[in-house]
């Protein structure tokens, strides 16, 4: 098994490479990267954001219509929502694979701070290893360590470790074995 990462072009460029390595060394599966060759659909134009679920619709129909069986995780730069949710960090459809991540709201030029690589490096390979976490069968998380906790804020993303606790390891490997 490996887990394939598409880095949109509006992505952060120069990142996909240790991104991908921090996520193949966190889940411990190979992990390939490539362009985007999905479809970016639900831009919403009044919230200035794309609908997670209808780009999660769209990578659906790239897997389907490429015969990909392999997780795929997106990487795009624009802000994500869904309903409910005024953002999200990402989102993640197990049925199909299917998961986005998105860089906006993981650089600090978003909440004003100074640009910093290592910092968005960080952030989005441990929002990544959670999504592709849930692609594996993996639910959230209590331990706030834990990449399969859910953080509501960017400092409880940044408190974070770019690891599974004792407890999702096994889970995981449990998944891994029998899926």
């Amino acid at each position: 098994m490996h887990i394939h990462i598409f880095w949109d072009s509006l992505a952060p460029p120069g990142l996909q490479l240790p991104v991908s390595r921090k996520i193949s060394s966190i889940i411990d599966i190979p992990v390939t990267v490539s362009e985007n060759h999905v479809r970016m659909m639900g831009y919403v134009d009044g919230r200035k954001q794309i609908d997670a679920q209808v780009l999660l619709d769209s990578i659906q129909a790239y897997k389907h219509r490429h015969n990909m069986i392999v997780p795929l995780l997106l990487v795009v730069q624009q802000d994500l929502f869904k309903n409910g949710n005024s953002f999200v960090f990402g989102l993640a459809r197990q049925s199909v694979g299917a998961a986005v991540v998105s860089a906006s709201r993981l650089s600090n030029e978003y909440y004003g701070r100074d640009e910093n690589d290592d910092d968005l490096i960080d952030r989005i390979t441990k929002e990544g290893a959670h999504e592709v976490g849930h692609l594996l069968g993996l639910e959230h998380c209590c331990d706030p360590e834990c990449v399969m906790f859910k953080p509501d804020t960017l400092d409880e993303l940044d408190r974070k470790k770019k690891m599974f606790c004792t407890t999702c390891r096994e889970h995981l490997a449990t998944h891994l074995i029998s899926g």
